[in-house]
């Protein structure tokens, strides 16, 4: 079994606390970005306010992605109790995605228009999607995490189950 302090699976662990981290950090910097100026300017990192946005929504999809095909299906061989978990973690990304495919629209219309409606709708959108991503966020950490650090054997897991976040 894995422990809280070593092995592979409470590794995995934490490597999913901090990938949280760095989305909650991104979403924070966008709803930032948003407060003070227009989406079309530029922002620090040399980009529009709008191809941060579909850099985000980018990569929590790819990190939900990882998530369901490689970190949770390992995770339900080896502990098929927590498939009920999984199908609602699963189901979490499907709402998570259709509100990142409204975001994205809306980034898209931002970068193409002149107004400050599109700013202050994906303000919106952010703020929900902040709302419901931290919930999942905690909910995870606390029961994958748990089932990671404590009780799943470290067995043959892929060298990679879920992607690093990148944008």
């Amino acid at each position: 079994m894995a422990s809280q302090d070593g092995g592979r699976t409470a590794a995995l662990g934490r490597q999913l606390s901090l990938a949280h981290d760095e989305l909650r950090r991104l979403i924070n910097d966008l709803k930032n970005d948003l407060k003070s100026g227009a989406g079309q300017r530029r922002t620090g990192g040399g980009g529009t306010l709008a191809a941060h946005c579909l850099a985000f929504c980018s990569a929590l999809e790819t990190h939900h992605r990882g998530e369901d095909d490689g970190l949770f299906a390992q995770l339900v061989r080896e502990r098929p109790d927590l498939a009920g978990t999984v199908a609602k973690l699963v189901e979490d990304h499907e709402l998570i995605s259709s509100i990142l495919t409204r975001v994205a629209e809306l980034a898209r219309q931002a970068a193409t228009g002149d107004g400050r409606g599109p700013d202050e709708a994906i303000g919106r959108e952010l703020d929900g999607l902040a709302a419901i991503m931290e919930s999942h966020f905690r909910y995870e950490e606390r029961v994958i995490g748990a089932a990671l650090d404590r009780t799943v054997p470290d067995g043959d897991w892929p060298e990679r189950v879920f992607r690093p976040v990148r944008t």
